[in-house]
């Protein structure tokens, strides 16, 4: 049976795109990976999807007048490929309030620390600043306010005596790879009760991933 109907949005490379085509691909995700949308032409992510019989599409945000009616293009796209689910994977747009309520509860986003620490940007810089002993990523559906919204699933991973951003992003970017299609998964199947700004999920369902080097670095009784 064909999964839940989704569309990726982004803007360069695509790593995440990758990983959530290849969970669907191996049965590990429950949703059809039927659309990719890029706000730039020259997106590898484009590429990526066409390789995989996935239709791709560009709506670029400069050549609109306002931010509403980028995301009025935006939507009118989505909609006319029938799409039930939105991920947001490297899409490097703020998106209003209006865009975000219309698709609410059905529009995920990753973003490269543990919220609710350190939303935004220069998130790795910022962990390292700070003395963080761990940083991550989060999977979380969206809300108005930026980097805000239930979590679904979040990733772990050690920050080291040696880190420097270039280092603990790769790190953070390998747990990215497996929190993202696990979280699509966990909303494709409907599994995930949503309440307002509360989630309900299985007692079962797999929400966190450690990165295998952080057994070595933490406590063991």
């Amino acid at each position: 049976m064909a999964g839940r109907r989704t569309a990726v949005l982004i803007s360069g490379s695509g790593s995440n795109l990758q990983a959530l085509i290849d969970a669907c691909e191996a049965g590990r995700c429950a949703a059809e990976m039927a659309l990719v949308v890029s706000n730039r032409a020259d997106a590898f992510g484009l590429e990526r999807a066409r390789r995989h019989g996935i239709a791709a599409e560009v709506v670029d945000h400069r050549g609109f007048a306002s931010r509403e009616a980028f995301e009025a293009a935006l939507d009118a796209v989505l909609r006319q490929a029938g799409i039930e689910l939105v991920c947001l994977a490297g899409f490097m747009r703020v998106l209003t309030s209006g865009f975000v309520e219309a698709w609410r509860d059905r529009l995920l986003n990753i973003h490269p620390s543990l919220l609710p620490a350190f939303p935004g940007l220069d998130t790795h810089a910022r962990a390292l600043r700070a003395g963080s002993r761990v940083h991550g990523c989060t999977v979380h559906l969206v809300r108005p306010t930026l980097d805000d919204g239930p979590i679904l699933v979040q990733g772990v991973v050690p920050v080291l005596a040696d880190d420097a951003v270039a280092s603990l992003a790769a790190r953070v970017l390998e747990v990215e790879h497996r929190c993202y299609p696990l979280a699509l998964d966990l909303v494709a199947r409907g599994a995930v009760r949503i309440d307002g700004d509360r989630v309900t999920l299985p007692r079962d369902a797999r929400t966190l991933v450690l990165h295998p080097e952080l057994a070595d670095h933490a406590f063991q009784p």
